[in-house]
């Protein structure tokens, strides 16, 4: 394992991210509290529980995931997209770095960016919404799980996107709007039948509702069918990324 490359990638991307703390960093933090606030205040004075919980704590889950998804996804793109359209990409396919370690520093640099993101947002949550955590261990497990998911995600998108364009369409046409669909505002069970049951095809459900679980201890699905969503799609993107490396698809073109 070439951990001197890893470290290159690694601290190569995080360096931007600090040269770009207004967009990476304070856009995302800024937005979100703004949603605590709107959501909280507003909505939250009309609907006053779910699941005995107050409505301005009962969406910060969903609304730190929401935010996560989205980052990740747009980390992960951009940190590979880049070499790409410059050309550099070429180094370091020539470069003695194997597909693994390229796929730990920029996934890694993606991941820890978007783990630190959603700690922030977390901090910021509690300025203006009091909860509790009852399983930290596993929210902080689910908010790793979820940034390298995501990540890896990005990643695919990165390595497919043959413009900007392409970056931000599975992030705004996609992620988001099953993020909005998949629990951030509302438990799946205030659904109609069937729309209860079609819901269950969100593959964020699992993500929003496990997540959920771990700060207040109930879920719109059984924990294991979350914990077991998320690593099947980390696996899954695992996969499409050794096929990548292994075809050199968009790589070696």
């Amino acid at each position: 394992m070439n951990l001197y490359a890893i470290k290159a990638i690694f601290g190569f991307e995080i360096a931007r991210t600090r040269r770009t703390l207004m967009q990476s960093v304070a856009s995302p933090v800024l937005s979100t509290s703004l949603y605590f606030i709107v959501f909280g205040a507003a909505i939250g004075s009309r609907v006053q529980q779910i699941d005995g919980i107050a409505y301005g704590a009962f969406i910060v889950p969903g609304l730190i995931m929401m935010a996560i998804l989205t980052q990740s996804v747009s980390n992960g793109s951009f940190g590979i997209y880049m070499p790409r359209f410059s050309g550099t990409i070429y180094e370091l396919l020539s470069a003695p770095v194997s597909p693994l370690e390229a796929v730990i520093g920029y996934v890694g640099a993606a991941a820890a960016k978007s783990v630190v993101l959603g700690l922030l947002m977390l901090a910021t949550a509690r300025l203006f919404v009091d909860f509790s955590i009852a399983h930290p261990l596993w929210m902080l497990a689910f908010l790793v799980l979820t940034s390298l998911s995501f990540s890896l995600l990005g990643f695919i998108l990165g390595v497919w996107a043959d413009g900007f364009e392409k970056l931000q369409v599975v992030p705004l046409m996609l992620v988001q709007p099953l993020a909005f669909l998949g629990g951030t505002f509302y438990s799946i069970h205030m659904l109609p039948s069937p729309w209860q049951q079609i819901a269950l095809f969100n593959p964020v459900v699992y993500l929003v509702s496990g997540f959920r679980w771990s700060f207040f201890g109930i879920a719109d699905v059984a924990i294991g069918w979350s914990l077991g969503m998320t690593l099947a799609f980390l696996l899954l993107c695992l996969g499409v990324i050794t096929w990548i490396f292994k075809t050199g698809y968009k790589l070696k073109a």
